[in-house]
């Protein structure tokens, strides 16, 4: 659990009744949901209707116990998380919804950290896109002899497989096709909405006094078009205020304040 001020006895009675709500309507099947994937921070369920259900986790990608969005393993738990996750997520796809990009959210239970969302199919097993601002993370570790740590990136997207036993490993667009994961037109379609996607939520954060660095975003395909799926999450970008990185807890709260 992350250390800070210590929860009221209300607050502790408060989450463990909310906790045991979301066991209980897992535990029943909820709306007739069948589980068919666990994820590291969020599981799916299929709905009757024939859409999906994502159930946020209040596990966080990092290692050693220290936050990173880059690494592909779960570093730490930080408790509220999952919850906090999923209204940023609500926030985002609702302003990307009002600039007329397509996801696949459907809507979400806050109370129960769910959210429904459209049956988008993965590409392969699942791809990864990020989009950085600024050089840090993973990117310094593999180019760090090239660029200096913090120095600015044009928007630069890269694409890694789902695929925890290889360490998530980077692919191009070449790659990608000679799989037959993606196409190159989807790909392009990818690189487009993930820079649009990206510049919508550096502007709301620039707007709060916050700087992107980067951010990672998973993309599915929906009806012929290549379509934003997974969660816009505090925990999946790195942000800074006066130089100094932000917490995910600290960091939802202030894009919700």
């Amino acid at each position: 659990m992350k250390k800070g001020k210590t929860p009221s006895k209300s607050e502790r009675f408060s989450d463990l009744i909310k906790k045991t709500i979301i066991n209980f309507y897992i535990f029943i099947g909820g709306k007739g949901m069948k589980k068919v994937y666990t994820g590291k921070t969020k599981d799916v369920f299929e709905l009757d209707n024939g859409n999906f259900e994502l159930l946020f986790k209040d596990d966080c990608t990092g290692k050693d116990g220290v936050f990173d969005p880059g690494e592909n393993s779960i570093g730490l738990t930080i408790e509220g998380i999952g919850r906090e996750n999923l209204k940023t997520s609500v926030h985002y796809f609702e302003l990307l919804k009002e600039a007329g990009i397509k996801t696949h959210y459907v809507s979400a239970d806050i109370e129960k950290s769910t959210m429904e969302v459209l049956p988008a199919k993965v590409f392969g097993k699942g791809v990864e896109v990020i989009c950085r601002y600024r050089a840090v993370g993973s990117f310094i570790r593999r180019y760090g002899e090239y660029i200096e740590n913090g120095a600015k990136l044009d928007a630069y997207v890269e694409v890694t497989l789902k695929d925890d036993e290889r360490c998530d490993p980077l692919v191009t667009s070449e790659g990608l096709e000679a799989l037959g994961i993606m196409t190159q037109e989807q790909f392009d379609q990818m690189k487009e909405r993930t820079r649009k996607i990206t510049a919508v939520v550096a502007k709301d954060l620039e707007e709060k006094g916050l700087e992107l660095y980067d951010i990672k975003f998973e993309f599915g395909f929906y009806n012929d078009e290549v379509i934003l799926i997974d969660e816009i999450a505090s925990g999946n970008m790195r942000v800074y205020k006066d130089g100094e990185i932000v917490d995910p807890m600290d960091l939802t709260k202030m894009i919700l304040a």
